[in-house]
């Protein structure tokens, strides 16, 4: 049983909600590179996103990512060269701020919207059956991306092994990634985060990471 109360409560502001849901943008461009070129990823950072995707109406803000900003690591560490303190691989960036982009079209787009909500209500049924992790539902939710999101004009083009990138259930988990990219991409928003901030209010970012640890 899932405690309520988080393990580690983050900073309680505006700006470490943003770094947080930006976190999970990028840790979804993070894991989707690793799995197109190695066809594995790391457990915890997926299974956050996951049911962040899935639980569509949280306890908390701090429940979306399962109340402990390592959950968030993957994300947190790729920000970290967002904001120029270490490398950081240019494919994921590419992803992560497509992903940005990918968000700000689905917002204008209402019929889009409530067809996600449709599908992930129907998903979250799947959920409670097989697992929040089942191949089942991590191919409905690749079919809800694929139907929804990738019919728009602005698309991730995944970069990877050919011969992974084709293989079992590997497109349906691209997807959900990008689909979890998109939750949080959708979150940072709602939190107040825009693009322009990143540029002009890199020094609130590196503070916030500082105090995320």
């Amino acid at each position: 049983m899932t405690a309520s109360t988080p393990i580690h409560r983050a900073p309680d502001t505006p700006t470490a909600r943003q770094t947080l849901a930006l976190a999970g943008v990028f840790q979804a461009a993070s894991l989707v590179d690793e799995l197109a070129r190695t066809g594995q990823v790391e457990s915890r950072a997926w299974e956050t996103l996951i049911r962040a995707t899935l639980d569509t109406n949280p306890e908390s803000f701090e429940a979306i990512y399962g109340g402990h900003p390592n959950n968030l690591r993957r994300g947190l560490d790729v920000l970290e060269g967002v904001v120029g303190r270490q490398q950081a691989n240019p494919v994921v960036l590419r992803y992560g701020f497509s992903l940005l982009m990918l968000m700000n079209k689905l917002r204008g787009n209402d019929a889009m919207l409530d067809e996600l909500g449709t599908r992930l209500t129907r998903i979250q049924g799947q959920a409670e059956h097989f697992g929040e992790t089942h191949e089942n539902v991590i191919a409905s939710l690749g079919e809800a991306y694929q139907e929804t999101l990738s019919t728009l004009k602005t698309r991730i083009v995944v970069q990877g092994d050919p011969s992974l990138l084709q293989s079992r259930m590997m497109p349906e988990r691209v997807r959900a990634i990008l689909l979890a990219g998109i939750r949080f991409a959708l979150l940072w928003h709602q939190q107040g985060g825009r693009r322009w901030k990143l540029v002009f209010q890199r020094g609130d970012l590196k503070k916030t990471l500082d105090q995320l640890g």
